[in-house]
């Protein structure tokens, strides 16, 4: 039993792992009131451990009400003046409300949208496909019934004015909301995109504002973002998928994200972990969350590094943000 205690101490020592790396790795404590173990402990280091490779591009630049810091986390503390376990690379991280205050309202509904900005999201998020005439539409399954017919039938294959009235244009949202958020757009089509960049750019001619720069376009497959990236390479870029759908390893994921100039890479806030950040930090990839619900999941990803996060309850996740970034709110 002791020899079996001094070789546990002896894997966890955080001394011990420096001292026999040739790289920095994280350095691990338990969970509060949790066994120590792989499946309990979490990642207490911070990014200026860990340097990018040279070769890797780090994140393009923010506006100037934005910063992204590879180093220096100290410049994050929450209220209580205790900094997150990992220093995020946007600070202060993005808030988007799911679907608009969908907690509050009914989702992807002008109204929904409304509030959430009026509640304090910075962000706005939505899935968007296109009409038979062309236009960009925010629906979630992409399916709608009339009383012109029976049966439900994709948004595709209808025109805009065949729709239900709740259903809003991109063009509306803008109209309605001004321009004053980020808004990430599940491309449900990736067909979509050029009518979603249609909408942006009337916006952003209207508003003298560069709205590309606020405009985060998601999708599933890296073949479909890159040919994205190499028509639009302003819009920022997200690949939404989940960890277990990473054939190669997070690993390669992350490098595979980073040489094609993909922004960042959403997964769902189970499968994130303070090592799993670091790894794509380490390649200047943003790390976002999403189904971000509940005040212990919104601060336990806010402490592990996270650069945005999902939620419908758009009054949690302002709580969150703004204990864990004070200043910035």
């Amino acid at each position: 039993m002791g020899s079996s205690r001094a070789f546990c101490n002896s894997c966890w020592n955080p001394v011990e792992i420096l001292r026999t790396c040739r790289m920095t790795l994280p350095i691990w404590r338990a969970a509060p009131g949790s066994l120590s173990g792989p499946k309990t402990t979490r990642a207490t280091t911070t990014i200026t451990a860990i340097s990018a490779h040279p070769r890797l591009p780090t994140p393009r630049g923010y506006r100037s009400t934005c910063f992204l810091r590879l180093s220096e986390p100290e410049a994050a503390t929450n209220d209580e003046g205790v900094p997150p376990r990992i220093s995020a690379l946007r600070i202060p991280p993005l808030g988007f409300a799911h679907r608009g205050a969908r907690a509050h309202e009914r989702e992807n509904t002008l109204a929904a949208f409304s509030l959430a900005l009026v509640m304090g999201a910075a962000g706005l998020e939505s899935d968007v496909w296109v009409t038979a005439d062309g236009q960009a539409v925010l629906d979630h399954d992409g399916l709608v019934r009339s009383s012109r017919w029976h049966r439900k039938r994709p948004i595709l294959e209808c025109r805009r004015d065949d729709l239900p009235d709740h259903i809003p244009t991109l063009a509306e949202l803008y109209t309605e909301c001004g321009t004053g958020f980020d808004l990430s757009l599940d491309l449900k089509d990736a067909a979509a995109a050029p009518a979603v960049i249609q909408s942006v750019d009337a916006a952003a001619a209207r508003t003298g504002e560069a709205l590309r720069e606020r405009l985060w376009l998601c999708h599933p497959d890296i073949d479909a973002l890159i040919r994205l990236r190499e028509r639009w390479p302003d819009v920022r870029l997200c690949n939404s998928t989940r960890l277990g759908r990473m054939d190669s390893g997070p690993e390669r994921r992350a490098a595979e994200l980073a040489d094609a100039g993909i922004d960042s890479v959403n997964l769902h806030q189970t499968d994130w972990t303070g090592g799993l950040v670091t790894l794509f930090h380490r390649f200047g990839v943003l790390c976002f969350g999403w189904d971000a619900q509940q005040p212990r999941v919104l601060n336990e990803l806010m402490d592990m590094g996270i650069d945005a996060v999902y939620s419908d309850h758009v009054d949690r996740m302002g709580d969150a943000l703004a204990y864990w970034y004070p200043d910035w709110q």
